[in-house]
């Protein structure tokens, strides 16, 4: 494609000389575009009311996606509607309704690349749920949908992107080679991300280096995990891949935890169970963090120990990390129990027995 290079030059004389024919395409572009501020509150104070009535993000997702946009095509229509009403030289017309045709490619693909943001966002789904997605799969998202828009537009301007790609395929192999670690990295991040095996909002271990906690994030680079203690661990994401994870959050949320009592051996075991059985079943519906109802149950495991008679309380909690609060609150609820039972709960002790060299006891 070939531009008339005197192009902005005869612009700005037509506007010197024919000022006066510029008046009704001034008024007419000022109109629309104010036209388009008064639609946008319009459709924005809707569209709020639309989110507070509704637990949906779609409102959300059409306000960040069309914030801007409404703006640009509101001057795109004044600017067109100025040109159907106005005497300008015919080169002058082509290249303003070609720049603006350009343009509308523009804030379109900038449109479409925040709504693709946004609905990878909201609309991930986890188990029936919706939680925010990644940072690497929204990029993911928004790069695919720019890179149509900018081929529509070079397409539009007239050039084309056949050797931009050979350019690329070519210069592929050196980029990959000098950005070995960024590129397993990305593959490590995407296949993270692909796999869901670890998943925003799960909480897992490392077995290797014993870092846990929430999944925040899994950017193009790295994963950032959020510990109990509120600090943040940044795993490269070649790393992650590569190590043994455990995750707490499948195939479910909830789980299973057991708490050590021991008693002594004079202590009556059924009478011991029928206990234990009582307080986990009231504390279902009275402890946060545990599963309303869930299954309660106790076993004599490991049994006899050094000193007393050990059993296991199981019982079911909502997620991993849930379990402190339940162990902490059950513990004293036994204590207190076995107090008012006068179940008595020993001391370790240990018996030595000394001999002589003959092997007769000393003691």
């Amino acid at each position: 494609m070939r531009l008339v290079p005197l192009v902005p030059k005869d612009l700005w004389r037509y506007a010197i000389t024919d000022w006066h024919q510029l008046i009704l395409p001034a008024i007419l572009l000022f109109a629309t575009v104010l036209m388009g501020f008064v639609v946008r509150n319009v459709l924005f104070r809707w569209l709020r009311r639309r989110q507070a009535n509704s637990s949906s993000h779609v409102a959300l997702i059409l306000m960040e996606a069309l914030r801007g946009p409404i703006i640009i095509w509101s001057l795109i229509f004044g600017i067109y509607f100025a040109l159907e009403n106005s005497a300008v030289p015919r080169h002058l017309e082509h290249f303003l309704s070609k720049s603006l045709f350009a343009l509308w490619i523009i804030s379109f693909t900038v449109m479409a690349t925040k709504l693709a943001g946004g609905i990878v966002r909201y609309y991930v789904r986890r188990d029936g749920t919706e939680m925010a997605a990644a940072s690497l799969t929204r990029s993911l998202a928004q790069i695919a949908v720019a890179a149509v828009g900018i081929a529509i537009l070079l397409r539009h301007l007239g050039i084309s992107i056949t050797p931009l790609v050979t350019a690329l395929g070519v210069g592929g192999l050196a980029v990959a080679l000098a950005l070995q670690d960024t590129l397993g990295n990305l593959f490590g991040g995407f296949y993270i991300t692909i796999a869901g095996q670890v998943r925003l909002g799960d909480y897992i271990r490392l077995n290797a280096t014993g870092e846990e906690g929430y999944v925040t994030d899994i950017s193009w680079r790295s994963t950032t995990i959020r510990t109990l203690m509120n600090s943040m661990v940044i795993v490269p994401n070649s790393k992650l891949s590569q190590a043994i994870v455990t995750n707490f959050m499948l195939p479910e949320k909830s789980m299973g935890i057991s708490i050590g009592v021991g008693v002594s051996y004079d202590a009556d075991p059924d009478r011991v169970e029928q206990i234990l059985m009582e307080i986990g079943e009231a504390a279902t519906n009275e402890i946060d963090g545990m599963v309303p109802k869930g299954e309660v149950s106790v076993r004599l495991i490991p049994g006899f120990g050094d000193s007393a008679l050990q059993f296991q309380l199981n019982v079911k909690i909502s997620e991993f990390s849930r379990q402190y609060l339940v162990q902490h609150e059950l513990r004293k609820r036994i204590l207190k129990r076995f107090r008012e039972e006068n179940i008595d709960m020993p001391f370790p002790t240990r018996t030595v027995l000394l001999r002589s060299e003959k092997g007769t006891p000393l003691i």
